[in-house]
């Protein structure tokens, strides 16, 4: 629905109008002024920040290459935060999946439809996707629900100038101004919020499982509602990368709940032994 704003504003005045929109609303439920705070803003800062730029830099990619493409790019930053989380040699393999599904979709062709400078755009989102997901964990557990508020504000602020300076006027049309209200209630208000309870209640291994299937969800949406068809190589490419980014999660997710195991294993050990006894137990010193 947002690409339905690029003619008219451009792909600035359509992230402008979404974030603004989206702050303002979260603004007015959860009032992130009234945020009593011990320590120092600046992670809601960063919170935000990496929310203007992804959402910028992620918009900008549109206008060059199809929907379930730029999300598959952008992928690549939750996949990281996986991958970050998880230590096994197992991991390499979800690794050179990813890649060789990111290789599929590269335009390596002289015939092929996909800019280079979309594919750049949809990389820079998905390297401040891994810091919105790192930022908004810390931002939520500190902050709550209210994290997401004060980080759209500060993501509006950044973008708004941006989008003013590319859109002009054209921003405060009544048509343009209702569609950008839809777009941002449907597509950063309350999916914001939600996720701001998601990133402080899950790690972040386990967030970035329930994003692996976005590029699949997005290229239908692209489909149904832009006439983004794709080639079957390109919905090949795609289904990897999701197999590859849900892999890589679950298999942090399994390190981190053995590792958690392996603990409470040695720690009730502990516990029985004797006061004074110091003999290791070979079995246990294996663990």
């Amino acid at each position: 629905m947002a690409k339905q704003l690029f003619p008219a504003v451009g792909a600035q005045g359509a992230t402008a109008l979404r974030l603004s929109f989206a702050a303002l609303i979260l603004c007015l439920i959860f009032r992130p002024w009234r945020l009593h705070t011990t320590g120092s803003r600046k992670v809601l800062i960063v919170y935000g920040l990496m929310l203007g730029a992804m959402n910028l830099s992620f918009y900008l990619a549109l206008e060059y290459i199809p929907l379930g493409i730029a999300i598959a790019f952008e992928l690549t930053g939750p996949l990281a935060v996986a991958l970050l989380t998880s230590r096994r040699g197992a991991d390499f393999v979800w690794i050179a999946l990813a890649v060789a599904g990111l290789g599929l979709l590269l335009p390596l062709d002289v015939g092929s439809a996909l800019d280079w400078r979309g594919i750049l755009l949809a990389l820079t989102a998905g390297m401040f996707w891994a810091g919105y997901i790192l930022a908004g964990r810390i931002a939520g557990r500190m902050y709550g629900t209210a994290a997401s508020a004060y980080a759209l504000g500060v993501a509006a602020l950044l973008v708004a100038p941006i989008g003013l300076a590319h859109a002009g006027l054209s921003l405060f049309d009544p048509h343009i101004l209702i569609l950008g209200i839809v777009v941002a209630v449907i597509s950063s208000a309350i999916p914001y919020a939600l996720e701001s309870y998601a990133l402080r209640a899950l790690p972040p291994n386990t967030f970035s499982t329930f994003l692996s299937a976005e590029p699949a969800i997005g290229a239908l949406m692209g489909f149904i509602f832009l006439a983004e068809a794709l080639k079957p190589l390109e919905m090949i490419a795609i289904l990897i990368i999701v197999v590859a980014s849900a892999g890589t999660a679950l298999s942090a997710r399994t390190q981190a709940s053995s590792g958690a195991t392996r603990r409470r294993f040695l720690a009730s050990y502990s516990c029985q032994i004797p006061a004074g006894c110091t003999q290791s137990t070979p079995e246990i010193d294996k663990v």
